[in-house]
Formats: structure tokens, C-alpha cells, sequence
């Protein structure tokens, strides 16, 4: 089974919000998954295309497989590490401020159809 993966590591986005845009394009066709992203007005679409596309341009380079053939087959929104802060609040007292980060991974791989056709 021949995949070709992307990740992008360390985003400033909560994983909560990307994970918005990841449900967009889970098991669609690339060229469709794409324009989910162009025209979210998300911004996790924004940061999740430029992986979508690194993975594809990785399934064209290292397994030959021309972009209409390929479909999502995993996209992945991981928590990473979070950045704390404080805040100041009345009395000397301090709030915490949790700027949280993502890992984005993207699998993409030929149609079901194309399989079958190849066994």
C-alpha cells in the first residue's frame, strides 16, 4: 500500500480550531479537499492546505502517482506543546494564558478503485 504523508509541526493554532478544518476534507478527493480549504474561511484551512499540498506533491515525486488519482486518507491534528503566559488581574493576582500548538499530518493514497485494478 503505497501513501505518501506531509506533517507540519508546531502551528499556532489550537487543535480544537484545526480540527474544524480536518473534518472538511477527511476522505475526499485531493482536487475537492483543496477547494474545501481555499474557500473555508478558516484558518486552520489556510495552514492545513500547505500541508495537504506538500503531501501531494510528495505522492507525485516519490511514488509517481498523478494528483487526480489521489484521496485523503488520513488527516491528523495533534495537540503540541503549550506555550504559558500570565496576565495580570486585580488585587496582584495573575490569570494563566495557555497558547496551545498543533502537529498537522496528512496521508494521502491512491482511490480504492485504482487498487483493486492494480491486485
Amino acid at each position: 500500500m503505497q501513501n505518501a504523508r506531509a506533517c507540519t509541526k508546531y502551528l499556532r493554532i489550537p487543535p480544537r480550531k484545526a480540527r474544524l478544518a480536518a473534518d472538511l476534507i477527511r476522505g475526499l478527493n485531493v482536487e475537492e479537499a483543496s477547494l474545501q480549504l481555499i474557500y473555508s474561511s478558516l484558518k486552520g484551512g489556510k495552514l492545513l492546505k500547505k500541508t495537504l499540498d506538500s503531501a501531494v506533491a510528495n505522492a507525485e515525486t516519490q511514488l509517481n502517482i498523478p494528483r487526480q488519482k489521489l484521496k485523503v486518507q488520513e488527516v491528523r491534528v495533534d495537540a503540541g506543546p503549550v506555550l504559558k503566559r500570565s496576565k495580570p488581574k486585580a488585587r496582584g493576582g495573575m490569570v494563566a494564558i495557555m497558547k496551545r500548538t498543533s502537529h498537522f499530518t496528512v496521508v494521502v493514497g491512491p482511490h480504492e478503485e485504482e487498487k483493486e485494478k492494480g491486485e
